[in-house]
């Protein structure tokens, strides 16, 4: 065996969404993907038919110091077709989080779409951790809107720019 063939791949998943805002539900699901990827890119969709709360930089930033800058971990920003940045960035597996058997047929979809444009990767659905399946960011935010208590659901740093962001507004 030489050398070049002892040496396997970097497996590279890719786990994208808004994350507007992020949740322990998607941190759970990052550090997961880890136990069978060897990085992780989190990709902060730039979504230009939703209004999202924080702007994708913040998301990215937020993101970014939750994972504690772990070098496995990369978040970046993207637009257009998951497919095309997937490919530019060598990922060979779309993680997808399945919280109800509501979420299986869109996201059954994406992944037949997706592997007819992309066959090279594969996707994986992941079920969230029992004490984060019912935290949705949609959800998050309007608890947040209204004042309640999110701190069980989310980073700290995210109940604090979530604070910040409804302050006043109740």
């Amino acid at each position: 065996m030489t050398s070049s063939s002892a040496v396997s791949a970097e497996r590279v998943a890719l786990y994208a969404g808004s994350f507007d805002p992020v949740t322990h539900g998607h941190e759970d699901l990052i550090r997961r993907t880890l136990t069978f990827a060897d990085r992780v890119i989190v990709a902060v969709a730039n979504n230009v038919s939703k209004q999202p709360l924080f702007s994708v930089d913040e998301r990215v930033q937020l993101i970014t110091d939750i994972m504690g800058h772990d070098r496995r971990v990369e978040v970046r920003a993207f637009s257009g077709l998951l497919v095309d940045f997937a490919r530019d960035v060598g990922a060979q597996v779309n993680v997808r989080g399945l919280r109800a058997v509501s979420d299986f047929e869109y996201e059954f979809q994406m992944a037949l779409m997706n592997r007819h444009l992309y066959p090279d990767m594969e996707t994986v659905f992941m079920t969230p951790s029992l004490d984060t399946t019912y935290i949705s960011s949609s959800m998050v935010r309007e608890v947040a809107r209204f004042g309640g208590d999110v701190s069980e659901l989310v980073h700290p740093l995210v109940a604090a720019a979530l604070g910040a962001r409804f302050a006043g507004t109740q």
